[in-house]
């Protein structure tokens, strides 16, 4: 007759260890980034083709019309452009990142290997916990050619080891909130072709903010727009960073845009985890 009573603790085997089952749900992560690197080579293509295309194609004139005392011609343009739009190019790749989040998220739900896990002994934290170290892991890889790219095309910051250190740092809570919210996203759609396009306005909102040209010569409206919508405090702080100058309240504001971000990411797909284990 087997002593355990069920005021006892449970036997060692049945207990949960979600660090343990974190580190596992993260190995899987890894193991599918490695043997399917064409997803990585995707979500990296596509901000290193705007980069070349905004500073190779459009910088010149672009960066000739940023402002300036005296007259810059096209190389020098080009030059002015590179440093200006590679913080937006930065934020779009942390974008474009965590929409892979989202697909390889659906691509487990319709698969059904989410319910698989749900069956098992396992903490279920763990599962969403892996998708999420598993893409911070993707979207610094992303990040570090990304930026080598830009600086091979004529990005020059002009910040300190202190700079770049805040730089980092900074790109790891935006990515983290980002991730969250794409963990949702990728929840709630039903289709991998759903959760492909649900994240698409995170990539696209660079473009409505002061990432490619300065918000003061939009139209009132988008200009409104433009200035409140979250990127732009996000991509103002990132530019600060790199270029040595003050943020100022951008630091903050991006800051707190990213904890409501990361928070209700959070929140909603713990809420649909959840549901979706109870049905």
């Amino acid at each position: 007759m087997s002593t355990h009573t069920l005021a006892g603790p449970p036997p060692a085997d049945l207990r949960f260890h979600p660090l343990r089952d974190s580190a596992t749900m993260l190995r899987r992560n890894v193991k599918r980034m490695l043997r399917y690197p064409s997803m990585t080579l995707m979500l990296i293509g596509m901000p290193v083709v705007f980069l070349l295309l905004f500073v190779y194609v459009l910088g010149g004139t672009l960066g000739a019309g940023l402002g300036g005392a005296a007259p810059v011609d096209a190389a020098g343009g080009r030059a002015a452009y590179a440093n200006y739009v590679a913080p937006a190019i930065i934020l779009m790749t942390v974008a474009s990142t965590v929409q892979g989040t989202a697909i390889s998220i659906a691509m487990d739900m319709t698969e059904g290997i989410i319910t698989r896990f749900r069956t098992m002994h396992i903490a279920r934290v763990s599962v969403l916990t892996g998708h999420v170290l598993g893409s911070m892991i993707q979207a610094m890889i992303s990040l570090a050619v990304v930026i080598g790219v830009a600086l091979l095309v004529g990005f020059r910051p002009t910040a300190g080891l202190v700079g770049w250190l805040a730089t980092a740092g900074f790109l790891l809570v935006v990515t983290f909130a980002l991730v969250w919210l794409s963990v949702a996203l990728g929840q709630v759609s039903r289709s991998v072709e759903t959760a492909s396009n649900l994240p698409m306005p995170l990539v696209l909102l660079p473009f409505l903010g002061s990432g490619f040209v300065p918000t003061d010569s939009m139209p009132a409206g988008l200009r409104w727009f433009a200035e409140y919508q979250p990127f732009t405090p996000i991509i103002e702080t990132l530019r600060g960073l790199l270029m040595d100058e003050p943020v100022g309240n951008n630091g903050w504001i991006a800051l707190a845009w990213c904890a409501v971000i990361a928070l209700g990411g959070y929140l909603w797909s713990k809420r649909l985890f959840n549901r979706e284990s109870s049905n």
